[in-house]
């Protein structure tokens, strides 16, 4: 008899027991395979200067402050469900194509995963990752540069004034906090460009 079955004055059921042991052994496996997988995801490859790590590493929380200033939007009262689903959806894609300058550094970035039909575990062309994030970089910087340059001085994109219920048109805390979310997004482009120019010299002679 266990010491908590002469606390409880009976031995506990056998199914009990069971129970409680598979959840303690599942619980340290579920965690372990969220660890390997996060350092698979972020654990550099030889050769990568610190500077491009920290670069890489920086890129998608250049997105997550508008990503998050987004979703309370998604939620608001008398918004179709197709427009919340869009809002969410641009959160998470963006994110995601933030994430892809990790790739840059990455074991993943250099070798196709496993998982990959056909292509798993063969080497990255340079060209394969260079020419898309080279692209991303140079539309991120114009496109970013552009609206918060048209935003500061009162017009949309298309040279429009910006509407009455934008953000930036409340003044106050609300346009402070859409700035100081949106603004970290001109580093997007130059960063990604930097990420992209250490793993072009990495890899050209590979």
């Amino acid at each position: 008899m266990t010491r908590t079955d002469r606390i409880l004055g009976a031995p506990l059921p056998a199914a009990m027991t069971t129970g409680t042991a598979e959840l303690t052994m599942d619980a340290p496996v579920a965690t372990g395979r969220v660890r390997y997988a996060w350092r698979a995801a972020h654990a550099p490859v030889a050769g990568v200067p610190r500077w491009a790590r920290i670069a890489a590493y920086a890129v998608p929380f250049t997105v997550l402050p508008s990503s998050l200033w987004r979703l309370p939007a998604a939620f608001g009262d008398g918004l179709p469900f197709g427009e919340r689903a869009y809002i969410v959806l641009l959160s998470i894609l963006s994110e995601l194509v933030a994430f892809a300058a990790v790739g840059l550094v990455a074991v993943w970035g250099e070798r196709f995963p496993r998982w990959v039909p056909g292509l798993g575990g063969r080497r990255v062309p340079t060209p394969v990752a260079v020419i898309p994030a080279g692209l991303g970089a140079i539309a991120s910087t114009v496109l970013w540069t552009a609206a918060i340059v048209t935003e500061l001085v009162g017009v949309t994109l298309r040279g429009e004034p910006t509407p009455a219920d934008f953000p930036t048109q409340a003044g106050g805390w609300e346009s402070a906090i859409y700035y100081l979310c949106y603004l970290p997004l001109l580093l997007w482009g130059p960063l990604l460009a930097a990420v992209t120019y250490a793993y072009y010299r990495r890899r050209r002679n590979n």
